[in-house]
């Protein structure tokens, strides 16, 4: 897509100013353009990329399953800059049938104040974050027993995994029927191969929390890389304490123990995301050292775009 070097450089100056942990903006995906003028006649400009999913894909647990994605430009023209690409955006999807299960979605640096206030006037709402961790783990409670996931726990470490989508399907994005079947092959996986890793808290002898974590290495030019400086991250994938266990520390005791592992096997920082309209997610993380770097904006569905 031909974004003009100008509007590139602008973004990036933009990055850098709102958030100095933040890689470079990075070049336009592949799409349509969308253009637009400001009252000064300055030019911004997006590219818009729609996504389709089937039933049985894996980004169904956390997708629309019709989405319009808008990547924007708008360098310093702040909130009237990204309000014209949002309306640009609106007029694009108001040209396409559109169904109940579909979003607009754009991902955005999280302390960007003057593109949340765009994206709130537009009715956009914050869905999910992918949050960082840059400290030193936390020493681990040895009265908590934590250990490494095997075969034998599938059913088990299923259950929980699964349980994250119970109670994230009544405060973000709606829960799947076939929630189990898309958690399962990787998971199997996982605890088969013993990589990536799933680690365990017990309490009287009873799996009570989960953790499902890898290591991503953050490169120039690979998909992790356009999302956080450069380096070995650990990365949080699925953590969840069962029902009626939560509140009690256990999650805590088991995410230091995950960090120490994370950082023991070569990760600088750990990162993930969670949901910042989730009360129990969006304070737990923050006490556990994680703050947002990126924000995932969506309406749903896409019609609902104002």
């Amino acid at each position: 897509m031909d974004i003009a070097e100008p509007l590139l450089a602008a973004n990036r100056a933009r990055f850098a100013a709102v958030d100095a942990l933040l890689p470079p903006a990075a070049p336009p995906a592949v799409g349509r353009r969308l253009d637009a003028a400001t009252a000064d006649g300055t030019r911004v400009a997006g590219v818009l990329q729609r996504h389709r999913l089937e039933p049985g894909d894996v980004p169904m647990l956390w997708s629309a399953a019709d989405t319009w994605q808008l990547f924007p430009y708008f360098g310093d023209t702040g909130t009237e800059g990204a309000g014209l690409l949002l309306r640009r955006l609106q007029d694009a999807v108001e040209d396409e049938e559109v169904g109940d299960d579909s979003s607009c979605v754009v991902v955005w640096p999280s302390r960007d104040a003057e593109a949340v206030r765009a994206f709130l006037d537009h009715g956009l709402v914050p869905l999910g974050a992918l949050g960082v961790r840059t400290g030193p783990p936390i020493e681990a409670d040895p009265a908590v027993a934590v250990r490494r996931a095997g075969p034998g726990d599938f059913a088990a470490a299923l259950e929980l995994a699964t349980a994250t989508f119970d109670y994230t399907g009544l405060v973000a994005a709606a829960r799947r029927t076939n929630t189990a079947e898309l958690l399962a092959p990787a998971l199997r996986e996982a605890l088969a191969e013993d990589e990536p890793p799933v680690w365990l808290a017990e309490e009287d002898g009873e799996v009570r929390s989960l953790a499902h974590c890898a290591w991503v290495d953050a490169t120039d030019g690979n998909e992790a890389g356009e999302l956080l400086p450069a380096g070995r991250w650990g990365y949080v994938n699925n953590v969840v304490t069962a029902p009626g266990r939560r509140g009690g520390g256990l999650g805590r005791a088991l995410m230091a123990h995950v960090h120490r592992e994370l950082h023991r096997g070569g990760a600088t920082r750990t990162y993930l995301y969670y949901n910042p309209t989730n009360p129990l997610s969006s304070v737990f993380w923050h006490r556990q050292g994680y703050r947002p770097l990126w924000t995932s904006w969506e309406v749903r569905p896409a019609s609902a775009l104002r």
